[in-house]
């Protein structure tokens, strides 16, 4: 059977219990509604559709901070209607220029505080818009808008809570185990550098990400919650950790002679073997064996700093193991915990916030020539659309999607609205009219490749039958709304395939900004830097990957320049730790490199700047060995990792000579 009809016709228990714990929250809203007799009940039901979600914590979450966004659009819709109800035009502007920045807020922040902006942005539109030819109506209607709204918020939660409860931190231990293991796949993916893959890296970097955001949820969901959502966050950290490590493994493998490989063969057998099947004794045992053979000074220098890097990397796998043992039973070590960096780009949210005024600038010019009613509905979806959807690169076929939902939900509302509820009386038969259609919607939301559609079919299916205490069966009205939808939601769409950013100017910028970033890392405190820069990398080489299957191949080397980045940042970070406890005539060789180092990095790698790092590596070295503690394992290290940092900024710049500058 079809994936798609498997999830109307033979649902999992999940998306059952989701379905009908919705469906008796959106009846409990929409009963409450009717009783306290407000405006527009449909909006107490609609909110109870957009806020659910299968676990408790994300509907807590998504509520509050759908509460919060909708408390400040409604003061701005008041607020911009005071200044600007007498000029529409300038009324227009304005709320296009609210939209516009909630839009850019939304792109740069992460989770939930990025929702609450998204609501802030349409719920502007959403009180403002239908109060334009009478303004002194405004403030009634935003009370009405927040009162509906926090009901729907209100039924939504306490049903989730009560009903099933499935919390996201009961689900965590599973997932995080889940992560574990794909970072020990990807790490050993990582060791042999002639058997890499895309797809194991993007794997693990997918799974650090989206567990990360489930940290969010759990957030919300108690003190034990909390507690696991530390444990998680520690996890994402020494996971990004043993990724890096890993690659670092493999670029001193590059560099040993034959005689070394050879020698370092059956220690790589033996750690592939390891990370293939994971255990922590072994891997204990194993890396005290390598520990002790880095110091050998029978062995090349080379071979003792791989060899060291090899029991560092089993040391972090231990550490990884845990903490995932940790997320399970809520126990945190007294460790820093500090958040992952994520990746922000002004310039790319301006753009974005840029496009969503546009689009509704547009829209209002067409309602401003034609006076045609319905196009306020238009203008409104057009909002909606542009709040959700106008910061995502995917914009487009996103918007084409809730189209479809669109087109789907007007036949099934005018069934409904033409011939059932006339002939039906009473609240239980209007659910049932409104319920099973519904249901069904809910099922398709509860699948990820039919959620877009669903979600769209509920909204606007609730939105064209409009239950309320004083119905209205009018066809031509029905016909008149659901094409001004169209219209509002297709302009949108259009705006967004018009002004679309090109991938490759969309990789430029990531390179340039992590190029930025590596020059910040020299001054960076090296207690924060490991988590600093690997959360932005993470966040970086999945948004690369993204488009790497769009670009020509000449295009796909930025994910080179993004993964040669990573390996610099990791080099420059180990140094760093091992040069910490430098003193006299050393410490000062080494803040004048890193000094140095910082402009080199932030200019990126190009055509004749390969030795600009050589004449800076030069002194640093000569210090290093006439330093009285020039034989410490410190000082070995740091040796190694500065030949390791001189040997992939060179690969990084020929990559450029070959293929141009980033």
């Amino acid at each position: 059977m079809r994936p798609t009809l498997q999830a109307f016709l033979a649902p999992d228990t999940l998306a059952l219990t989701f379905a009908i714990k919705t469906l008796l929250a959106g009846g409990l809203a929409l009963w409450c509604a009717f009783r306290f007799d407000l405006e527009q009940p449909q909006w107490a039901l609609m909110t109870v559709f957009i806020v659910s979600q299968p676990l408790s914590g994300m509907v807590v979450a998504k509520g509050l901070f759908r509460l919060i966004g909708t408390l400040a659009g409604t003061a701005m819709s008041v607020v911009i209607m005071a200044l600007f109800a007498q000029t529409p035009w300038l009324f227009l502007l304005a709320v296009s220029v609210w939209l516009g920045l909630c839009t850019a807020a939304s792109t740069t922040l992460r989770n939930h505080m990025s929702y609450a902006f998204v609501l802030s942005g349409y719920t502007v539109a959403i009180i403002g818009l239908p109060a334009i030819s009478h303004p002194l109506g405004v403030f009634d209607q935003a009370v009405a808008r927040s009162t509906e709204i926090c009901l729907g918020i209100l039924c939504a939660s306490a049903v989730s809570a009560i009903l099933w409860p499935r919390r996201v931190e009961a689900n965590l231990d599973k997932q995080a185990r889940a992560t574990w293991l794909a970072g020990m796949q990807a790490a050993r993916s990582e060791i042999d550098a002639d058997a890499r893959e895309i797809r194991g890296l993007l794997q693990a970097l997918g799974k650090i990400v989206e567990v990360d955001v489930q940290r969010d949820h759990a957030w919300f969901e108690g003190y034990r919650g909390r507690m696991r959502s530390r444990a998680l966050r520690i996890l994402s950290r020494d996971l990004l950790s043993l990724l890096r490590t890993a690659r670092g493994v493999a670029r001193q493998r590059s560099v040993l002679d034959e005689g070394d490989k050879a020698r370092l063969q059956p220690w790589i057998d033996e750690l592939q073997a390891l990370l293939q099947d994971p255990q922590v004794e072994p891997m204990k045992m194993l890396g005290a064996r390598l520990e002790q053979a880095g110091t050998d000074d029978t062995r090349s220098n080379d071979l003792r700093y791989c060899l060291t890097r090899c029991a560092l990397l089993l040391r972090k796998a231990v550490d990884a193991e845990h903490t995932m043992r940790s997320v399970a039973s809520g126990a945190v070590d007294e460790r820093t915990t500090g958040t992952l960096s994520w990746h922000r780009d002004g310039l790319m949210a301006l753009f974005y916030g840029l496009r969503s005024a546009l689009a509704l600038l547009g829209m209002s010019a067409f309602w401003m020539a034609t006076a045609w009613p319905a196009a306020t509905g238009g203008m409104l979806l057009a909002a909606v659309i542009c709040s959700l959807f106008a910061n995502r690169d995917n914009a487009v076929a996103i918007g084409l999607g809730f189209l479809r939902g669109i087109l789907y939900a007007i036949p099934a509302a005018a069934v409904v609205t033409q011939w059932l509820l006339p002939q039906w009386n009473g609240f239980p038969l209007l659910c049932m009219a409104l319920g099973v259609p519904l249901f069904f919607a809910l099922l398709g939301m509860a699948t990820p490749a039919l959620a877009g559609i669903a979600t769209s079919f509920s909204i606007h299916f609730i939105t064209l039958v409009a239950p309320s205490n004083v119905m209205k069966y009018d066809l031509a009205s029905l016909l008149n709304s659901a094409q001004g939808i169209v219209i509002g939601v297709g302009f949108a769409v259009v705006v967004f395939r018009l002004l679309t950013l090109p991938a490759d100017w969309l990789n430029r910028r990531l390179i340039q900004a992590t190029c930025v970033d590596l020059g910040r890392l020299t001054r960076r405190p090296i207690a924060e830097a490991e988590n600093w820069f690997g959360g932005r990398m993470a966040d970086r080489l999945i948004r690369l990957a993204r488009h790497y299957t769009l670009l020509p191949k000449a295009g796909q080397r930025r994910w080179q320049d993004g993964l040669l980045a990573l390996d610099l940042g990791n080099e420059l970070i180990h140094m760093r730790a091992c040069l910490n406890g430098a003193q006299g005539v050393l410490r000062k060789s080494r803040d004048q490199f890193l000094g140095a180092l910082a402009s080199v990095l932030e200019q990126g790698p190009g055509i004749g700047r390969e030795q600009r790092l050589e004449s800076l590596c030069e002194p640093l070295e000569q210090a290093l060995a006439r330093d009285r503690q020039g034989d410490s394992e410190p000082n070995r290290l740091a040796r190694a990792a500065l030949a390791q940092l001189r040997h992939t900024w060179r690969q990084w710049c020929r990559l450029e000579e070959s293929h141009g500058p980033a």
